[in-house]
C-alpha cells in the first residue's frame, strides 16, 4: 500500500533503492511476476518497463546512508513529541505529511550564482518543481498543551519538532573540525543559512556582503545581505551551503 501510495503521487519509478525487508522483497518479486506473465496484455509504456530494485545486503541498513539517517532523524524527534499523545489516524496522517514536508525544506545549495538570488535548492524542487511552503500560523511553543484544541495541539508538535529537527541539521552544517583540517572559509557573495528562530519551512538565507577579520587576520563577524536588508552576525550564526564547484 505504501509504494501504490507512492506511485499514485510521485509517478512510477525507474528504481527503488530500499532496505532488505520481507515486505519490499516480496512486493519486487510480484510485480516482476505479474510484468513477466502478462507482458503481451500490457500496453503501457512505463508499466512495460516495470520497476527495478537495488536492495541493500541483509541487517545492513546503513549501505543507505542519507536515507537511512533522514529516518533515524525523523523517528528521533517524533518518538519525543508525541510522547503519550493519542492521536487519531487522520491527525497521525497530518503529521507525518507535515514533517515530510519539513524534512523536504532544507536547503541544500545555492540554485545560482547570482549575488541578488537568495534561494536555495531544496528536495522540494525535485518533487513539485519550487520550494515547499506551509500556512502562516501563531507561535504555540510556550502555551500549556492542556489549554488548546486539537487542531492547535496538532499545530503545537509541528512547531516542536522543526525547532527540534532544524536545530539539528544547523548543527551539522557548523561541525567543527580539528585545528590541522583546514575547513571551508566564507567568501564574498556566499549562500549562508543564518542560525536564528523562525516559523516551521521558513530558512533565513542570504549573502556574504562584507566579512570583518580580527587582529589575528582570522574573520569573526560577517555582513549579510537578505531580503529585509543586510544583517550584522558572528561567524558562529551563520552556515556555509555547499557551492555548486564543492565536492560532495
Amino acid at each position: 500500500m505504501t509504494l501504490s501510495r507512492f506511485i499514485a503521487r510521485r509517478g512510477l519509478p525507474s528504481v527503488v533503492y530500499c532496505d532488505n525487508g520481507k515486505n519490499f522483497v516480496s512486493a519486487a518479486k510480484e510485480i516482476s511476476t505479474f510484468l513477466n506473465s502478462n507482458k503481451n496484455s500490457i500496453a503501457d509504456f512505463a508499466a512495460q518497463k516495470g520497476i527495478e530494485f537495488k536492495f541493500s545486503p541483509v541487517y545492513a541498513p546503513h549501505f543507505n546512508g542519507l536515507v537511512e539517517a533522514g529516518v533515524k532523524s525523523a523517528k528521533f524527534h517524533l518518538q519525543r513529541i508525541l510522547g503519550n499523545n493519542h492521536l487519531t489516524f487522520e491527525e497521525l496522517s497530518s503529521m507525518f505529511a507535515q514533517i515530510e514536508a519539513i524534512l523536504n525544506s532544507r536547503p541544500l545549495c545555492p540554485l545560482s550564482t547570482s549575488p541578488l538570488d537568495f534561494q536555495a535548492l531544496t528536495p522540494g524542487h525535485f518533487l513539485i518543481g519550487r520550494p515547499l511552503t506551509s500556512l502562516p500560523t501563531p507561535s504555540l511553543i510556550d502555551i500549556n498543551f492542556n489549554r488548546l484544541d486539537r487542531f492547535q495541539r496538532l499545530e503545537q508538535l509541528r512547531q516542536h519538532f522543526w525547532q527540534r529537527w532544524a536545530n539539528e541539521y544547523i548543527s551539522q552544517l557548523q561541525q567543527r573540525t580539528k585545528w590541522r583540517v583546514k575547513s571551508n572559509e566564507l567568501k564574498l557573495n556566499d549562500l549562508v543559512l543564518l542560525k536564528e528562530d523562525t516559523s516551521p519551512l521558513h530558512w533565513r538565507l542570504g549573502r556574504v556582503h562584507q566579512i570583518f577579520p580580527g587582529p589575528d587576520g582570522v574573520p569573526r563577524v560577517a555582513d549579510i545581505s537578505t531580503t529585509n536588508g543586510i544583517m550584522r552576525r558572528a561567524l558562529n550564526r551563520i552556515c556555509l551551503l555547499h557551492r555548486p564547484d564543492d565536492e560532495c
